[in-house]
């Protein structure tokens, strides 16, 4: 099978649905506790993604009990779709919640961040390779907001699946990962 990105988008669509409610829970499970193997809490400042939950992404709710038991700093975004770029604030316990038009949650607003500030991000994907590249939604939103990020800034992305050998169309404007952890393994990149 050909491993392009659009390939790649439609095979991982498709396992992740196939997955049931027990499996999905034990894989975030085991993703949350890989994590905290990871050299990354001595940082403060942790950006997150609140999954989306008909997408069955990885839930990071268990990841946001982690890093507020940790007393982190909590950063969430919203999305601009108008000027294609993320907006991110502080998540604090007066944060609104609101779904929006794609059913993605997202802060209605709150103390905004700038991107420069935030030390480790956690990467939403639908598949990666043992390179460290990742297949997203095909929008750039998470590449561009990487680029804006300082360059020692980690990125984890998170997955219910293995990596691929490797994305046959890679180009320069994508980020690659610092590790990617799924339910069984950790990749440092």
């Amino acid at each position: 099978m050909k491993t392009t990105k659009k390939d790649l988008r439609l095979k991982y669509k498709t396992l992740r649905q196939n997955l049931n409610d027990v499996e999905v829970e034990e894989n975030n499970l085991a993703i949350a506790n890989a994590l905290l193997k990871l050299p990354i809490w001595e940082k403060t400042y942790f950006h997150i993604f609140l999954s989306i939950e008909d997408k069955r992404e990885v839930d990071t709710e268990l990841i946001l009990h982690l890093l507020s038991g940790k007393d982190k700093e909590i950063i969430i975004s919203k999305t601009d779709f108008e000027n294609r770029k993320m907006i991110h604030f502080l998540l604090t316990d007066n944060t609104q919640i609101k779904k929006n038009e794609y059913n993605i949650p997202e802060p209605v607003d709150g103390i905004e961040v700038p991107s420069q500030k935030i030390e480790v991000v956690f990467v939403p994907l639908l598949a990666f390779d043992k390179k460290g590249h990742r297949v997203g939604y095909g929008k750039g939103f998470y590449d561009k907001f990487l680029t804006e990020c300082k360059p020692e800034t980690i990125k984890i992305g998170l997955s219910f699946f293995e990596p691929e050998e490797i994305i046959e169309d890679i180009f320069d404007g994508d980020i690659a990962l610092d590790y990617c952890v799924t339910p069984k393994n950790i990749y440092p990149f």
